[in-house]
């Protein structure tokens, strides 16, 4: 395995240039030291491992927004926003934070903190922060539902299956914020909506196609509002396509979360059939504040 470091005293002074450094075939370990690196990271390799210096101290942000104007005229789009891109067959990822720092999604639109594409993709206290939109994890769906839809680097990529496991992170964001056709674990996670003002302040996922897969799996999470008075305004998912698949097990909330806990894509009461949304012994934590 090949160690690159980063930092002021390492073999390179930005990520980028250490992933470029790292050969494709070649198991790499990028060690990044403490501090903020303003970085748009595409990364692609066999093996890789981005190893910060903890949550909050070695920190990757960038600031696209999917109704930025291009240079030709056109949008963005959701999936040109992410801050870092995955791809490749394995990346592993700890101790750090990504964030997409576009904000409010009503004035700049989709901003994506990770575009998850690997085949395999293991996080370890992570922090993930955007507003609409923060985690993607691909495939996408088989269609899209308007012209330009999917435009990005997958957009034209044959659907292949990811398997990706979230182990003690943190995920903030309000709308849709976790979401794509992965079978993905999370476990011990927290769960942070933010609070928008509105009667719906957020929805937590929105899952979409996973044909004889497990689609997204919470146990062990923590899911709350970020304040005291998001009552009754955030949804555990939505379907982003008829056939997704999300299941809570053992999951703590408090009382952000709508009695109803899932909607459909269209309204509240429209879930379609085959959607298969699942509870198991939630906890109910009644609204009090969370040490956590």
């Amino acid at each position: 395995m090949k160690i690159i470091t980063v930092g002021p005293e390492g073999d390179y002074t930005t990520i980028t240039e250490a992933v470029e450094a790292a050969e494709y075939e070649c198991e790499t370990e990028v060690r990044i030291a403490a501090g903020v690196y303003r970085e748009k990271l595409f990364i692609e390799k066999k093996n890789i491992s981005l190893i910060g210096s903890g949550r909050g101290r070695t920190v990757i942000e960038w600031g696209d927004g999917a109704l930025d104007e291009m240079p030709d005229g056109t949008r963005r789009g959701t999936f040109r926003t992410q801050t870092v891109f995955l791809g490749g067959e394995k990346c592993t990822v700890r101790d750090l934070t990504i964030r997409n720092t576009a904000g409010d999604g009503d004035i700049r639109g989709q901003a994506l903190a990770v575009y998850s594409d690997a085949s395999e993709v293991h996080m370890d206290h992570v922090e993930m922060s955007s507003h609409q939109d923060t985690l993607f994890m691909a495939p996408l769906p088989k269609e899209e539902r308007q012209s330009r839809g999917f435009f990005g680097p997958r957009m034209l990529s044959d659907r292949k299956p990811t398997r990706q496991f979230f182990n003690n992170c943190i995920i903030r964001g309000d709308v849709d914020f976790i979401f794509g056709g992965a079978d993905a674990v999370f476990e011990g996670c927290e769960i942070i909506v933010y609070d928008r003002g509105k009667d719906i302040n957020g929805y937590v996922t929105a899952p979409c196609e996973c044909p004889g897969g497990t689609g997204f799996v919470f146990r062990n999470c923590v899911i709350r509002g970020e304040n005291m008075d998001m009552k009754g305004t955030v949804f555990l998912g939505r379907p982003w396509r008829p056939t997704a698949r999300a299941s809570f097990e053992n999951c703590r909330y408090d009382d952000s979360i709508h009695p109803k806990r899932f909607s459909g894509w269209k309204s509240i009461d429209e879930l379609e059939p085959e959607v298969v949304f699942e509870e198991r012994d939630p906890l109910d934590l009644g609204g009090n504040p969370l040490n956590l």
